[in-house]
């Protein structure tokens, strides 16, 4: 049963055949199959080597990756203060917010893209009142209304839609891995500030130390010479030990206002913000007995810097055959429909009818080669990209190498700086025996201060670079990407 409209006038044959052209090229899309040129692009997976070259000791194991522990590994070092601050950095951080912003970009861009899939329609209507010139004309006043649709459909014939949403999807992805990537290094930064910060401290309570035992020195050779004992050369040089060590401490203060405030700026907070929260002097985090490290494959998979650059590769990719679409014609449908009367009361009847339906084809006959250009362009990127893809795998793997060297490394110097501090101050106990004892002269006794004193600050700064080593090592494995609660 056929309804009847506009005031109950039948439908005439001009119409159903108005109806039917429009029937028709509407379902021509569905089934015409869109050929897209350009290459298809193939995932890249990266090549790794079967194993670490660098032996794995002092606790570095080949066991596969715990991605739970990844995922959270500054929780290892058992440090509640260390891991309040890397949630509250997660939240409040600007670098992630503007990563996080730039992903909701990528996402509306490809929203965008794929609107080029879908016809276009847009509604009009309009109402004027006009008069003609009697110089050239009659003169007569008229009203004019008008209403209606305009629609247009670009067929994909040739995939260059397509390949547009591709590059969308692919720079949709690769957002989504810099976002990955800034969480990464975020997690690691607030790791190693935190680090510096208890190192610090520690070398400052060495610092101080020396001062009180020095002090204690000097008032002793002040003893001594006052009575006779001994001439005023020690004295003054037990006083420049005190000042040469007493200039130390401003550096160091420096330094660990300077950590303060950099993980006060991770959090996304002013400067000075934490500096009550870490005024307490603690202990740097102690290492885990243990650490599984996987095999190279398990690293590149983890790294988000390596997703992102072969997400770029499949963008540039799209992108040539993006470019390679230009080459060839673009066909459209494009019609309207609508309502056109001289009188508002005649506008919604039959007669007011009006509609026009038909193809278009646009082809760039001669551009001076712009178009071929533009291939060569993105072929050319595409295979920067390439290359790209391939540093970065290389310099994964080399990052990884190099930090699993440190990590073992400095744990050897340490045991060396440990075993020499001890003999160091063992040293200094018989230095002042035999000093106190009238057998050597200060001198003595001043090269094993200074000597002590180095070596517990190296020993210091030692076990700092050892966690912070530690720290870059889950880095380089791309830990934290996938925190949950990023």
């Amino acid at each position: 049963m056929v309804a009847k409209l506009f005031c109950g006038k039948p439908l005439n044959r001009k119409f159903y055949g108005f109806l039917s052209i429009l029937l028709i090229f509407s379902v021509i899309p569905a089934f015409t199959g869109c050929v897209p040129v350009g290459p298809n692009y193939i995932k890249m997976e990266p090549e790794a080597p079967e194993k670490w070259q660098s032996q794995l000791q002092r606790g570095l194991t080949p066991y596969p990756l715990n991605h739970e522990t990844l995922a959270m590994w500054w929780t290892i070092l058992n440090d509640e203060i260390l891991s309040s601050l890397e949630e509250r950095a997660v939240k409040g951080s600007l670098d992630l917010k503007e990563a996080r912003a730039r992903v909701c970009e990528a996402r509306a861009r490809r929203g965008i893209s794929q609107a080029g899939f879908f016809p276009l329609l847009d509604a009009s209507s309009s109402a004027a009142h006009q008069r003609t010139s009697k110089n050239s004309n009659t003169g007569d006043e008229s009203k004019f209304y008008d209403a209606g649709f305009d629609a247009g459909w670009e067929l994909d014939i040739f995939g260059g839609i397509e390949r547009l949403n591709e590059t969308a999807q692919a720079n949709l992805d690769a957002t989504i891995e810099n976002f990955h990537d800034v969480l990464v290094s975020l997690l690691a930064e607030v790791a190693l500030n935190y680090v510096e910060v208890r190192t610090y401290q520690a070398r400052l309570a060495v610092a101080l130390a020396n001062v009180r035992s020095q002090e204690d020195t000097w008032r002793l050779n002040q003893s001594r010479y006052k009575a006779g004992i001994i001439n005023e050369l020690a004295v003054q040089q037990s006083l420049y030990n005190i000042q040469r060590t007493h200039s130390q401490i401003p550096a160091l203060q420096t330094g660990l206002a300077a950590a303060k405030n950099r993980i006060a700026v991770l959090l996304g907070q002013n400067p000075g913000s934490v500096h009550q929260e870490l005024f307490k002097d603690m202990p740097i985090p102690v290492l885990p007995e243990n650490i599984a490290v996987g095999v190279p494959a398990e690293t590149l998979r983890q790294r988000p810097d390596i997703r992102y650059a072969e997400r770029v590769l499949a963008a540039r990719t799209a992108m040539i055959g993006q470019a390679t679409a230009e080459l060839y014609p673009k066909f459209s449908l494009s019609g309207t429909i609508g309502l056109e009367s001289l009188s508002p009361g005649d506008l919604l009847t039959f007669d007011s009818r009006k509609w026009s339906i038909g193809p278009g084809i646009v082809w760039n006959i001669f551009d001076a080669g712009a178009i071929r250009q533009n291939i060569k362009v993105q072929s050319a990127l595409q295979e920067q990209a390439l290359i790209h893809y391939e540093t970065t795998v290389l310099r994964a793997l080399e990052e990884v190498e190099n930090v699993l060297v440190a990590y073992v490394k400095e744990q050897c110097r340490c045991e060396f700086l440990t075993a020499a501090t001890v003999t160091s101050k063992r040293a200094y106990e018989l230095a002042m025996d035999q000093y106190n004892a009238g057998i050597i002269e200060f001198t003595s006794v001043l090269d094993a201060q200074r000597s002590l004193q180095s070596f517990q600050d190296q020993l210091a700064q030692c076990r700092g670079a050892v966690t912070s080593n530690l720290i870059r090592l889950y880095k380089a494995l791309g830990g934290g990407w996938n925190y949950t609660k990023s």
